[in-house]
């Protein structure tokens, strides 16, 4: 019997923390430039950019090599 791993786990917390660090960044940005609503949404942008490059630095899927892609080519 295999068991799954549920619940909160080492990578989450990396992930979190970093989300939480670019939201405060954020928001001082917003401050500094009297617009926090501005802040937040640069924010939120460069949150899912953190999630893609973080989940991918994770290496889900190490070894998978496709030569015809060079991840440059629309």
């Amino acid at each position: 019997m295999t068991s799954t791993r549920k619940g909160w786990t080492r990578g989450h917390t990396g992930w979190a923390f970093g989300t939480a660090l670019i939201f405060t960044l954020g928001i001082v940005f917003g401050l500094i430039w009297h617009n926090v609503l501005l802040g937040v949404v640069l924010a939120a942008a460069v949150s899912i950019g953190w999630l893609m490059a973080y989940e991918s630095w994770r290496g889900r899927n190490v070894g998978l090599d496709n030569r015809d892609d060079d991840g440059a080519q629309l």
